[in-house]
């Protein structure tokens, strides 16, 4: 049913993401897919790494050591972005289709009263993707 999936991290809160990893290691194996882990970092440097190329580096780790771990095909999507934080929302849509995912598997948080004014960002790919969305909670 589903090919590609792509996985939207934060590898700042790694932690934070666990259920949402297995959901969609869980989706991959039982379809044969393979998974597309997606980070959005500045040019400047920040927590994670240094440099763009930094990122890129430890994202690329983090999905080899997911797909062993969890016994699935992995890859790794890094995007720079001048503001991560505005940008956020517009640049994951633009990953869906970069990467040709055909779904989407992001954690988000429970809502709250914020959400009723900003939308979250689970809230917002769910909204405009063109393919399935799955926030896990």
């Amino acid at each position: 049913m589903f090919e590609h999936i792509m996985v939207p991290v934060d590898l700042a809160h790694v932690g934070r993401l666990d259920r949402a990893l297995k959901c969609a290691a869980d989706i991959a194996k039982l379809y044969g897919s393979r998974v597309t882990y997606v980070a959005v970092t500045a040019n400047t440097p920040g927590s994670v790494a240094h440099t763009p190329e930094e990122f890129a580096a430890k994202l690329d780790a983090f999905a080899k050591e997911e797909g062993a771990a969890r016994g699935i095909a992995t890859g790794a999507h890094a995007v720079t972005s001048h503001d991560p934080t505005i940008d956020l929302d517009p640049t994951l849509l633009k990953a869906v289709s970069d990467t040709g995912a055909d779904l989407v598997v992001m954690a988000s948080h429970i809502p709250n009263l914020t959400d009723y004014i900003w939308p979250s960002n689970g809230g917002t790919i769910a909204g405009h993707a063109k393919v399935s969305v799955l926030v896990v909670r």
